[in-house]
């Protein structure tokens, strides 16, 4: 590669709109076997937010404010974690509801909603904090505008994916739906993404599940997400099934 047309920006068109397109570092250029300085920066930097975004804990008063939690009625339940280590290291932990948590859930949520949607922390607080609050709204006022019942939408801290299974046994939803943080890498710490089930159960696996993912500024907006929700829960009600055998392109006629 000629480090020239770094300097004079003399790229072919067809290079320059493939780097517009991805936050991939695509010829980013170097200095003998190293990158320049400026890349090493923001590697650096990309990889302090990722690990920022991991080791960060849920406050809710804080991170969402005062408005928005009134808003929506949000509060806060949790997983088996009792730590942020804990839920790192024992994964299985942060499938399922402590005690008392399950009970909150119970006294709270309406049960047998057509849509419930819950946020979870993940494996990054810094996403949901980007992402939900644009979300969010877009994403109850669509559901409500095609007539269906929202259950009570709640907080989880310390959470798998898989806790969208005992959402489904403790509310019995037609299709619940997890807003969670994503693992964070070097593009971006605000990856959020979608988990679907249609009637999720304690006994199903990955295999049930659908996931819309890159929910962020570079990726999926909110607004085209809340879309694609909505409508990929709707397919899910007509079909009363979600995961693999869930046909999600027309099918060609025989």
């Amino acid at each position: 590669m000629d480090d020239s047309l770094l300097e004079g920006g003399g790229w072919p068109e067809i290079v320059r709109k493939i780097r517009a397109r991805t936050p991939a570092r695509l010829l980013t250029g170097r200095v003998g076997a190293a990158y320049r300085t400026a890349t090493q920066m923001d590697l650096r930097h990309a990889h302090a937010d990722a690990r920022d975004a991991i080791r960060a804990e849920l406050d809710l008063p804080n991170q969402f404010g005062d408005e928005f939690i009134k808003q929506w009625g949000l509060f806060e339940v949790s997983t088996e974690a009792t730590s942020k280590d804990e839920y790192l290291l024992q994964p299985n932990l942060g499938r399922s509801f402590s005690d008392s948590s399950r009970s909150e859930l119970l006294r709270r949520c309406a049960p047998r909603s057509d849509l419930q949607i819950a946020v979870g922390d993940g494996l990054s607080v810094t996403a949901i904090v980007a992402q939900v609050p644009k979300l969010l709204p877009t994403l109850c006022d669509g559901a409500r505008a095609r007539g269906w019942t929202l259950g009570q939408v709640f907080v989880i801290r310390h959470c798998r994916a898989g806790i969208l299974n005992e959402i489904g046994e403790l509310l019995r939803p037609k299709v619940a739906v997890l807003l969670i943080g994503e693992r964070p890498g070097l593009a971006t710490a605000e990856s959020l993404s979608a988990y679907m089930a249609y009637r999720p159960q304690r006994v199903h696996t990955d295999a049930e599940r659908n996931l819309i993912s890159n929910i962020h500024a570079r990726g999926e907006s909110p607004e085209r997400a809340a879309v694609r929700i909505l409508d990929l829960a709707a397919h899910m009600m007509t079909a009363q099934c979600s995961g693999t055998r869930l046909r999600t392109e027309p099918q060609l006629p025989e």
